[in-house]
């Protein structure tokens, strides 16, 4: 069991930035080293969608095209951490973000089916 922590959440006006950091402190580093990470978003009303994905050993990441550009996502496996990092921010990327792992990847970051969440960190950013 991966148990996943975000942090890093909060209120930013437009044009800012933050940075969201998921920890997996139940695990070994060298377990985590072995996961595929992926950030997800939800805004209300809205079903959730893929934000950001990066491979075990960080050698690829994809990205959803609206953050594209803005947004980066990193894997620290000897902090057992992923980070994203979000500029440039718009009121549109207001949501709760998720954060999600899986030891199975099938080779598409996006559609790979994440077996671990956590339990989500609200961003909002103001106009």
């Amino acid at each position: 069991q991966v148990q996943l922590v975000e942090s890093g959440g909060g209120l930013v006006q437009a044009g800012g930035s933050l940075r969201l950091s998921c920890a997996a402190p139940s695990v070994s580093g060298r377990t985590f080293s072995m996961h595929i990470m992926g950030w997800f978003r939800q805004a209300p009303g809205k079903e959730r969608e893929f934000v950001a994905g990066i491979t075990s050993s960080s050698s690829s990441t994809k990205y959803a095209d609206s953050v594209k550009g803005r947004f980066t996502i990193s894997k620290d496996n000897a902090k057992n951490t992923v980070y994203l990092q979000m500029n440039s921010l718009k009121p549109e990327d207001t949501a709760v973000y998720y954060c999600a792992a899986t030891a199975n990847y099938y080779g598409d970051l996006r559609t790979t089916q994440y077996d671990y969440w956590g339990q989500g960190t609200q961003v909002t950013v103001s106009s």
